[in-house]
């Protein structure tokens, strides 16, 4: 079959790790052939181009600044995109008559083309429900939800789902908040595709765990926690700010935050004015120096804001797992994702409301033993439930 996959990411090699190209390696390595249409942003200068590499089709459009930028130009440039993407499609891929077009929140923006490639080949639509937008806008209080932006980011969000053909949320908490706030969707064709990878075994040597450790000043005694990501409003970066202040004085735990992102700034001064001798922050790092890192760490964190109504469901959790890493997760009470968490055995969740209550589940992770045990089944539930070949199978259902 002919799939097509419409993104904002950055996919330029399918053999990079990530849940996306993971997942369409997967459709790749099952006979399928596979096109990619991705964006390039105005400021890399380059203009729409076409190519093919190792059999898959990667059609990158030229469209104005998404990142990096200020809100007027990325909400313009966020509009503009289906018609970017519509016009290119029509020039280069004319010829390529596809079975099924598959798409991810966010935007919420490319409903011209699905519609136009449906009607022209017949094909089949699948959401890959990743974001629930504009209702996080309006949980983080970035527009209210009277506003005219919510009520037209709104609209743009039911016609995306009316034309799905099938929607896959990441669990089942994302599955009950799509029927019960949209109630013109037809529930059968909602389902639960959660986010997965090829998983990888991570081997690091104790020699490796020591240097890495050493060279960021990274105490090997202890109990370190990291934060590896995404640093922005969704994180709810005033809370982990909170914790990292009320463990000033614990000697038995360590905390890295590793990442960048809009609330940063506000980390930095945080570190800067409080100074704390069991923390480190770091923004930019070698890919390889990270990667070891975030594998040489002991337990993994999880961090959203106590203010979403929706159900998030981070993909770093899968990163963790695949290391064997146990989790500890502080979420808002909406999220299910302390409940799998749990349920599986593979770490432990609070409410990110009450840092007396992050602190108590801190200390479990303490005892060598359990820890180890809980990474085992994190990677165990990894590779049961979370693999890119289960959420193959489950697409390739209505297709065959």
């Amino acid at each position: 079959m002919n799939i097509l996959f419409l993104t904002l990411g950055r996919l330029n090699n399918l053999d990079e790790p990530g849940i996306y190209s993971d997942l369409l390696r997967e459709f790749k390595n099952q006979g399928h052939q596979v096109t990619i249409i991705s964006p390039l942003e105005r400021r890399l200068n380059m203009d729409t181009q076409f190519d093919r590499n190792n059999n898959v089709n990667y059609l990158k459009v030229k469209i104005g600044n998404i990142t990096k930028t200020n809100l007027i130009e990325k909400g313009i440039s966020t509009l503009l995109i289906e018609t970017q993407f519509l016009a290119a499609l029509k020039k280069h891929l004319s010829d390529i008559k596809f079975d099924i077009v598959m798409y991810s929140t966010p935007p919420i923006t490319f409903e011209k083309v699905i519609k136009y490639v449906k009607k022209r080949d017949g094909a089949k639509s699948y959401l890959l429900l990743k974001d629930i937008f504009p209702q996080n806008a309006v949980d983080l209080n970035m527009f209210s939800e009277r506003s005219v932006f919510n009520q037209f980011f709104r609209l743009k969000e039911k016609n995306l789902y009316k034309n799905s053909d099938y929607i896959g949320c990441m669990s089942e908490a994302n599955r009950q908040f799509i029927l019960r706030h949209n109630d013109y969707i037809e529930p059968e064709k909602v389902e639960i595709c959660p986010n997965s990878i090829d998983p990888i075994k991570i081997g690091v040597s104790d020699t490796e765990v020591v240097a890495i450790r050493r060279k960021y000043n990274i105490p090997t005694d202890k109990t370190v926690f990291i934060y590896g990501g995404n640093l922005g409003k969704p994180q709810g970066i005033d809370f982990l700010i909170e914790c990292l202040k009320s463990n000033k004085q614990n000697e038995k735990a360590y905390f890295v935050i590793a990442g960048s992102g809009t609330e940063f700034s506000k980390l930095k001064q945080f570190f800067e004015e409080e100074r704390p001798n069991n923390a480190t922050l770091l923004e930019q790092l070698p890919k390889e120096d990270y990667e070891l890192l975030a594998n040489s760490c002991d337990v993994g964190l999880i961090f959203l804001d106590k203010r979403f109504t929706i159900p998030n469901f981070p993909s770093r959790l899968l990163s963790y797992m695949q290391a064997s890493m146990p989790v500890l997760a502080a979420t808002d009470v909406n999220t299910d994702i302390g409940q799998i968490i749990e349920q599986g055995a593979f770490g432990h969740w609070c409410e990110s409301r009450y840092v007396e209550d992050f602190n108590k589940q801190l200390a479990k992770f303490y005892n060598n033993s359990a820890r180890e045990q809980m990474g085992i089944n994190a990677r165990q539930y990894l590779e049961k439930h979370y693999t890119v070949k289960h959420s193959y199978d489950i697409i390739m259902n209505h297709f065959k």
